[in-house]
């Protein structure tokens, strides 16, 4: 299976104007139009009232966002992020993981999305992994490096697939602000928006999937979210057979890899050694790792091809 880059390559005409339109905020819309332009008199209360019904409808538009709307921003997140991490163009090493990621993401709560899942070999030796909305999972081929077998592998992905599930990353795109198309879109509600309008609503909607981007490289998700995604790894991981303990032992390999402060996973994840209290307080005593000989075969195969 390989991996093409222009598969995530995102047509931005209507589409921009789309998802720009699904992340206006009411709050942030209603403050930037009642409170501002009415207060200097650009625009009359009847106004008003017609811009906050608007922003009310943007708003009820993102919180029903559908799963094709979601595939097509964790696509463009996607394709910017592999502009700084290349994909590792080996072919069957990308096959092995994704028949793994899949047979993990159907055993999550979320198994379908609109373009199905993804899953990306980045080429480098940085420790680190991503989760884009609609099942975008990136992981680098010096994390892949840190598992000892496949049940650690498994536990990666599984965590990255509960990222996906619970949505986190549109979690983050909530949190970025379109300021310039908001204003727009807030003042030209019910029109068809043309020329420099539409230039600066798509312009304003490049910029955010920039800061949707940085924010999953340089901040990462909440110690929360983090958290949630470790419980739902180990909810997949039982449920196809792997050993919990695979990720107990992937943590221990970061901890024992990845110095205080480092560059990818150590600046945008929690602690290694929280996340295994954390994970060791609700799985009890996991059962010790015993690879069976063919997994172990197969995994030593796809390790020595990285």
């Amino acid at each position: 299976m390989k991996f093409q880059i222009s598969n995530f390559k995102f047509q931005m005409a209507g589409g921009l104007l789309l998802i720009g339109v699904l992340l206006a905020g009411c709050a942030t819309v209603t403050k930037m139009t009642t409170g501002v332009l009415q207060a200097t008199g650009t625009i009359n209360q009847q106004q008003a009232d017609s811009i906050n019904r608007s922003a009310e409808a943007v708003e009820k538009t993102f919180k029903d966002i559908t799963p094709e709307q979601e595939f097509y921003i964790g696509r463009s997140v996607a394709a910017t992020l592999l502009t700084t991490y290349k994909p590792y163009e080996n072919e069957a090493a990308t096959h092995y993981l994704n028949v793994l990621g899949q047979t993990l993401a159907l055993a999550s709560d979320k198994p379908e999305t609109f373009g199905g899942y993804h899953f990306i070999i980045m080429d480098t030796d940085e420790i680190n992994a991503f989760a884009a909305p609609g099942g975008f999972v990136m992981v680098s081929r010096g994390l892949l490096r840190c598992c000892r077998n496949e049940d650690a592998l498994a536990a990666v992905l599984a965590h990255e697939v509960g990222h996906v599930e619970n949505q986190h990353g549109l979690k983050a795109i909530k949190g970025s602000r379109l300021t310039g198309a908001l204003t727009i879109l807030a003042l030209e509600a019910g029109k068809n928006l043309g020329g420099q309008n539409l230039a600066d609503v798509t312009k304003a909607f490049e910029g955010s999937i920039t800061d949707i981007t940085s924010s999953l490289v340089n901040k990462g998700y909440s110690s929360s979210l983090e958290y949630q995604a470790d419980a739902a790894a180990v909810k997949i991981l039982k449920r196809v057979g792997y050993n919990p303990a695979g990720l107990l032992d992937m943590l221990g390999q970061m901890k024992q890899r990845m110095p205080p402060g480092s560059a990818g996973f150590g600046k945008t994840h929690p602690d290694p050694q929280k996340r295994i209290t954390e994970i060791s307080a609700g799985l009890g005593d996991p059962a010790p790792l015993n690879e069976p000989a063919a997994r172990q075969a197969r995994f030593a195969a796809f390790l020595r091809s990285l």
